[in-house]
């Protein structure tokens, strides 16, 4: 093809891209980087966002996405293997998101990637009536494992603000407490969890936190608990029914009059309450889910089996968390530890709860 061009044309070609290089070279540092998101404008630097999902995004300020995965030049750490990894354990669902073991990240690799991003961790437990002698272990123990090195606020909901003890905190780290009401039934403070969490962030922890976890304070870390488990929506499976158990023996509300009915031949996984997190935006919506559905339970004068555990499991259900984690992210005391659990990284206490909860357990 070049055999009938005339050299005064292929001359001037050669000169214009060499031109065109030249140019590029000189500004390419000015220029910014291609990305396959869009940025998000934030009059707040604080939570400022990145957008994964199209600009329609942009028009809610108040949501935090994950942003560039970002690395700091020169960190050490060993090299990712294609060959090699978990193999006793399932590490992804059919739906094609992680499911979290140890053994399946690098603690090094992804704290520090998140560590750029900066997030505001807001942790939400409940110490009412007796539960408040827990918080002593949850709070010191989760001094030492849980996101360390980010910014994390404890917020307290309690019926009695002097039985928080005083804890020597990390830098970036603080206690918030919040007052509620006393109960008389211990399934009345499991159902008051949706109800207060759900008003306080509407009316302060939105303003404080870009990801939220709401966990049981009757338990303690045991190992590290961090950025591995951070996604738009986290759930933990429930120790007691991840291996073998059939979808139908999950202990799902099966009555059809509860707003938590899941019928027989559906179901993924069991889904504790005791640990989940996300998206302080997509925790909101889950947590207001719970409550309203409960509400709406009571108008029919029916409680869900295992209370917001019941409705968390049917919304999860067809709202498929993007993140799901092992047994390691809530295991129990009571327990002996299986051998696919390489680490427990939480763990609920052995208690008397005849005489820990405000009607014997009942």
């Amino acid at each position: 093809m070049l055999r009938n061009t005339p050299k005064s044309h292929i001359l001037f070609a050669c000169a214009f891209i060499a031109i065109a290089v030249g140019f590029y070279f000189y500004i390419k540092d000015s220029l910014p980087p291609i990305r396959i998101y869009q940025d998000c404008p934030s009059p707040d630097l604080e939570t400022q966002t990145k957008n994964t999902e199209g600009s329609e995004d942009c028009k809610d300020q108040g949501k935090w996405k994950i942003g560039d995965l970002v690395m700091t030049p020169g960190l050490k750490y060993a090299q990712p293997n294609t060959q090699q990894g978990r193999t006793d354990v399932n590490s992804v669902t059919n739906w094609n998101v992680p499911l979290v073991w140890e053994g399946t990240f690098d603690p090094v690799v992804i704290d520090e990637i998140y560590r750029e991003m900066d997030p505001r961790i807001a942790v939400v437990v409940f110490a009412v009536g007796k539960y408040t002698r827990f918080l002593k272990g949850f709070l010191e123990t989760g001094e030492k494992f849980f996101f360390i090195g980010f910014r994390v606020t404890y917020y307290i909901f309690t019926d009695n603000e002097k039985e928080v003890p005083k804890i020597e905190m990390g830098t970036g780290r603080n206690i918030t407490i919040l007052s509620v009401p006393p109960a008389s039934r211990w399934q009345d403070v499991v159902l008051g969890r949706m109800k207060w969490a759900t008003v306080s962030i509407e009316q302060r922890i939105r303003n404080e936190a870009d990801y939220l976890f709401m966990m049981d304070i009757d338990s303690i870390f045991y190992n590290r608990f961090g950025a591995e488990s951070l996604s738009r929506l986290s759930a933990v499976l429930h120790r007691a029914y991840y291996k073998n158990t059939p979808r139908d023996s999950f202990p799902y509300e099966r009555r059809p009059l509860s707003k938590a009915y899941i019928p027989a031949g559906e179901g993924d996984y069991y889904y504790t309450a005791a640990v989940w997190g996300g998206y302080l935006e997509e925790m909101y919506k889950l947590v207001k889910y719970c409550y309203e559905q409960s509400q709406e339970d009571a108008k029919n004068n029916i409680e869900a089996v295992w209370q917001e555990e019941s409705h968390l499991n049917r919304y999860l259900l067809y709202n498929k968390p993007t993140k799901v984690l092992s047994p390691e992210y809530l295991w129990s005391d009571y327990d002996k530890v299986s051998a696919d659990i390489k680490v427990i990284r939480i763990s609920q206490l052995v208690k008397n709860y005849a005489e820990v909860r405000p009607n014997g357990g009942n």
